[in-house]
């Protein structure tokens, strides 16, 4: 649409910042001849009421699309994890860690929940890619057509709906595309064979006389992923272990004693000896255990464990243990080509039809460990019972079973030479927009639109093993006539392959193909939306200017269907027994906004106006929902503005937290309360002996993942937060170019949807003032010995969250030597991150603010300096120091570990160029410049720690032609 805004206020506009990172945008005709009062209106993230220039009403972020894809990076979703409002939740470095999730880059406002941030573009909703879900995979987004990413804090439902909780990541697209753009990168780790490339292609042209345009864009990525061993500083197995110094004790008033040392120690070179890829066991010798291995041969022979702490050796030389770092993905494979092809025209003077489409195939793997059969597993995949008569029994073998008078004993084995746990996951998305926008009645602007969004998801899980298979494999015996077979004859009549476990290389390919199968899963996600929203921007005028105000309706349905592999939903195999996840909803929703000019032009108020914002959502399965927004805008001088918003938002449960079914899965990182050492006071102690556990016990089943069901709940009801930001944006006349910001945001999450984790319920259960008979340890399932064998959790409205913080950015840009000089420093400091288990408590709560993930203080300082054809420019991160643990762990256990948090982190990337007369521009940058590393042991690979770089120095380049 081809028009000019009419005048609506004279008054100068004097926050246009041209930093990319300025919390505003702006959009100033000031050509030539053109009044400078004449300001084109714009439509803001945050409002629908299209305002002059830069009057932001709340709190927004700007990064320019240029900025964020200025490094090595080749994803839209790793260069804005890197900004410090946002977690590194779902990265492609942690993606993995679970089923179905690898490839995905989900943001994460204020790391209180991907669910919680609305992603949109242009304004508008866009399908999620994580089935069950509302998260968006941003990967997803053409990021050559990116013409700047608007980043809202606090609550938005009532503008944009539901998920809006902690804020709005808003992608603006250009609109016009013109010319041709070919653009080619390749970037390369100093260390390891990590690769990435990138290939994009845009090209657009103007029709009818400059009445339509069309554009399509067309770009494929690939990184080639790497391992934990790939790299010097996260190749040694690093394991943490029971401090064998410890010497914590409880007094005779049953007062827990703490002696200053370390609890547990973070030792280098340190495995699991309790299992192992060439099969162990041990015998009961001289009331200690005693270990054995195999040979490549078969041959058994002593385990060399090295210095043990409990299950764990640690050793310099040769031992055998089991190295766990082998397994760890430090970035996966992945690779993503992105199609998009968008269109508008003007019908009138006063009205412009859209469309887009678009179509996005995305594969990412990931290589886990081997199934693994050990002492302690439940469900099948508890150790392998091998029998005196077992046909391949190796001669020193049987030996050692005859003089210790054995007859059987249980073998643990990580299944490696049967092959790997590998997960392949492709995705394909489509989505399709049409619309129009335009004027009517001379003074209503209005938008119109339809989208459609489909995501269908194939995820493969090779190597899966059925474990009755590989039991009934195992359990070989040899017949009279010398044949070896499986023992089991109804397995043998089903074609039993019978294989050795013995040593390293022993299981036959026969065999593996016998025990192991491809498991194939299904899902799609369907996303159905009609808006129509109008509004005036001068529907009266008061003595202080010009009241606007917007209407609009929406109505959304949202679909999400998974399919598992039907055999692995049995429980039969070594893969998570998933179930089948079948739901929609839909909602209508009726909206409002109006601003109201308060003050104009009087003595500390060159402008005041108050803004107002609700909607008002009817879901099909919640019912009704109310979300409100109101903010006060006040410009003191030209150069002083202030501003503040309250709110309050919803978001209503998702599909998978309302109808996932009741499924099997896994607590990883459990520690048992009871376990020696973990008894900290007195309650717990009673409550610990009340469950029959002993003083001195040492859990073994929380080495591995302690199974457990999770489910739904279709009781649930939406969850809401309280939102208030202050803020000051100033804009000194004597410095030109030069801006501040600041804001101050804090939310409130009440009722909030979240299934209890498995730590959280063992420790209600024997924390509890009133003893064991509470509805915690009802959830809990112990064998005879007290091991944990059980956790059973479901999505309730049971917690709460909180955050508190400072926004702070700073953009100076200025004229130096014969050059331009542009600089940016973004930050915030976490004055509080809390979460509410069981929100009927609020003096039991985990403060996170300062622990690893979410550091007090993290800004990004970005430079650039232009002059003539050249180009340069640097981008640093800083990261405070962190705690591995909370205030409330420390204080319960005031000496864990000796490792006890990871120190300050910079990391900085540095590019340059030049762009010569026919259109070529050549770029070379090094990320990592530094070659900082991972701080203490860590892999860079967890919810926190995906903070931190684990590609390590890294170089590329790129080259762009243009026309």
């Amino acid at each position: 649409m081809k028009r000019s805004n009419p005048v609506i206020k004279r008054t100068p506009v004097f926050f246009a910042v041209s930093c990319a990172l300025a919390s505003i945008s702006t959009s100033v005709l000031a050509e030539q001849g053109t009044n400078v009062d004449e300001v084109e209106k714009i439509q803001v993230t945050g409002s629908r009421i299209l305002r002059e220039g830069a009057i932001a009403p709340a709190p927004v972020t700007v990064i320019s699309g240029e900025s964020l894809l200025s490094s090595g990076v080749t994803n839209i979703g790793e260069a804005l994890n890197d900004l410090p409002a946002l977690a590194n939740t779902y990265s492609l470095a942690n993606g993995g860690r679970h089923i179905g999730t690898a490839g995905l880059s989900m943001l994460d406002l204020r790391g209180m929940g991907t669910a919680r941030t609305l992603v949109l573009v242009d304004g508008k909703r866009h399908v999620a890619s994580n089935p069950g879900s509302s998260a968006v995979d941003v990967n997803n987004i053409p990021s050559n057509w990116i013409e700047r990413v608007e980043i809202i804090t606090g609550g938005a439902s009532a503008v944009y709906g539901a998920d809006a909780v902690t804020g709005v990541v808003n992608f603006i697209l250009k609109k016009d595309i013109q010319g041709f753009d070919l653009s080619v990168s390749k970037g390369s780790a100093e260390e390891g064979p990590y690769e990435n490339e990138k290939f994009s292609l845009s090209y657009g042209v103007d029709f009818d006389g400059g009445k339509g345009n069309v554009g399509i864009s067309v770009s494929h990525v690939k990184q080639d992923g790497m391992t934990a061993k790939d790299r010097a500083q996260t190749r040694a197995p690093i394991t943490s272990v029971s401090n064998p110094a410890d010497k914590d004790y409880i007094d005779e008033n049953d007062n827990y004693v703490h002696d200053g040392v370390p609890d547990r120690l973070t030792i280098p070179n340190g495995g699991w000896f309790d299992d192992a890829k060439e099969g162990n066991f041990y015998l009961v010798e001289n009331d200690q255990d005693v270990w054995y291995i195999f040979n490549p041969d078969g041959s058994v022979r002593p385990q060399k464990l090295g210095t043990t702490y409990s299950d764990y050796g640690k050793c310099s030389g040769d031992c055998d243990i089991l190295d766990l770092t082998r397994y760890t993905e430090l970035q996966p494979t992945f690779e993503n080509t992105n199609v998009n092809i968008k269109a508008n025209y003007d019908i009138t003077t006063d009205i412009n039809a859209y469309a887009s489409a678009k179509y996005v195939k995305s594969e990412a793997d990931s290589i886990g460990q081997p199934s693994f059969f050990e002492y302690g597993n439940s469900r099948g995949t508890g150790a392998f019972i091998i029998k005196r008569d077992n046909a391949y029994i190796h001669e020193s073998l049987a030996q050692l079973m005859d003089s210790k008078g054995v007859e059987q004993f249980a073998m643990h084995r990580f299944m490696e030479d049967a092959g790997r746990r590998y997960e392949f996951n492709e995705r394909e998305t489509t989505r399709f927009v049409v619309g129009a926008t335009g004027v009517v009645a001379e003074d209503w602007d209005f938008d119109v639109s339809a989208v459609y969004g489909k995501t269908e998801t194939t995820q493969t899980n090779a190597g899966n093993t059925i474990k009755a298979r590989v039991k009934q494999s195992a359990d070989a015996i040899k017949l009279a006539n010398g044949d070896i077979v499986c023992r089991d004859v109804e397995a043998r009549a089903a074609g039993c392959v019978p294989t050795s476990l013995f040593g390293y290389g022993a299981v036959s390919d026969e065999a593996a193909a016998w025990f192991n199968t491809t498991s194939i899963s299904e899902s799609t996600i369907k996303q159905t939306v009609f808006n129509a929203n109008i509004s005036n921007s001068a529907i009266y005028e008061l003595p202080a200017g010009y009241v606007g105000v917007s209407f609009g309706v929406e109505y959304r349905k949202e679909e999400s269907d998974s399919l598992p592999d039907a055999f692995a939903a049995t429980g039969a195999t070594f893969l998570t027994a998933i179930q089948e996840e079948h739901g929609d909803f839909t909602v209508r929703e009726a909206f409002t906004e109006i601003s109201i000019p308060l003050l104009s032009d009087v003595l500390l108020a060159q402008d005041l106006s108050f803004d107002l914002a609700a909607r008002f959502a009817d879901y099909s399965t919640i019912g009704d929902t109310l979300s409100w927004k109101a903010g006060i805008n006040w410009t003191v001088t030209d150069e002083l503005r202030i501003r503040a918003t309250k709110s309050r938002a919803m978001r209503a449960p998702n599909i998978s937290e309302l109808y996932g079914p009741v499924s099997e899965t896994f607590f990883s990182s459990i520690t048992d309360p009871c376990q020696k050492g973990e008894v900290q006071d007195a309650n717990r102690r009673a409550n610990c002996d009340a469950l029959g556990i002993p003083v001195d016990f040492d859990a073994i089943a929380t080495v591995s993942s302690i199974p457990g069901l999770s489910g739904g709940n279709p009781e649930l009801k939406e969850e809401e937060s309280d939102s208030v930001t202050y803020g000051v944006v100033y804009t000194p006349e004597a410095i030109e170019g030069f801006t501040v910001t600041l804001d101050y945001w804090k939310i409130e999450i009440d009722d909030a949807i979240d299934a209890v984790a498995g730590q959280d319920i063992l420790d209600k259960c024997v924390d509890s003032l009133t003893g064991i008979d509470n509805q915690f340890c009802a959830l809990i399932t112990r064998d005879a010995e007290g091991e944990l064998r059980n956790i059973r959790s479901i999505t309730q409205n049971v917690a709460k969250q909180s955050a508190e913080g400072v926004d702070f950015e700073f953009g100076y840009d200025f004229d130096l030597l014969e050059g331009r000089m542009t600089t940016s420093l973004i930050g915030t400091y976490l004055i509080s991150r809390k979460e509410y288990p069981f929100q009927v408590d609020p003096t039991d709560f985990i403060q996170n603010a300062g622990t690893e993930g979410e550091a007090e203080w993290q800004a990004m300082l970005s430079l650039g300096y232009k002059v003539g054809n050249w180009q340069f420019g640097s981008k640093t991160r800083y990261l405070d120091e962190v705690s591995r643990y909370t205030e409330q762990e420390l204080k319960l256990n005031p000496d864990p570990n000796s490792l006890m948090g990871y120190g300050t982190y910079f990391i900085t990337d540095i590019r340059g160029g030049y762009s010569f007369e026919n259109g070529i521009t050549l770029e070379l940058g090094v990320d990592n410049v530094f070659d900082r590393d991972l701080p203490g042991y860590t892999t860079g690979t967890g919810v926190g720690t995906a903070s931190y770089d684990n590609i390590g120095r890294m170089y590329y380049g790129a080259i762009t032609y243009q026309f």
